[in-house]
């Protein structure tokens, strides 16, 4: 689907953790860095991704309708992999929000989970996937 190899390493990165990545950059920079270098595979479902546009549109990012169609057609959607749910994970996180990225995690045959979310946090692990925090993450990377 876009011009990532897909060969990367397959991670979901909630929706707190694309922003930071894609607005306020930092040290979360990095992340899109590797996803355009092809080292990690951000994997989206339909609803991942629409929840990210919605996020996206909130006023107090002030960010016009083109510059969200720019953002999404220059940044994301070249690389990304955008999955269908086969394993629907229901009231597995504290949230029920956010079993959507478990579902995402799980259908995408993910190795890990970035976020920032306390609730998904306190699992640590769900089926085999690492949920981390994105400093981890970054850790773990720059290790490879």
């Amino acid at each position: 689907m876009g011009k990532g190899t897909k060969e990367g390493l397959r991670v979901v990165l909630d929706t707190n953790v694309f922003v930071s990545a894609l607005l306020f950059r930092g040290e979360t920079a990095k992340l899109i860095r590797w996803w355009q270098e092809g080292k990690i595979v951000p994997v989206v479902t339909g609803e991942t991704y629409d929840e990210l546009v919605t996020v996206l549109k909130y006023p107090k990012f002030r960010l016009s309708a083109e510059e969200i169609k720019a953002v999404m057609s220059e940044e994301i959607l070249p690389y990304i992999d955008a999955i269908e749910v086969t394993h629907h994970v229901q009231g597995k996180s504290p949230d029920p929000e956010d079993d959507k990225f478990l579902s995402c995690a799980i259908s995408g045959k993910t190795t890990y989970l970035v976020t920032g979310d306390k609730g998904l946090l306190s699992l640590g692990k769900y089926r085999g996937l690492r949920i981390t925090g994105v400093r981890d993450f970054i850790k773990k990377m720059e290790k490879k």
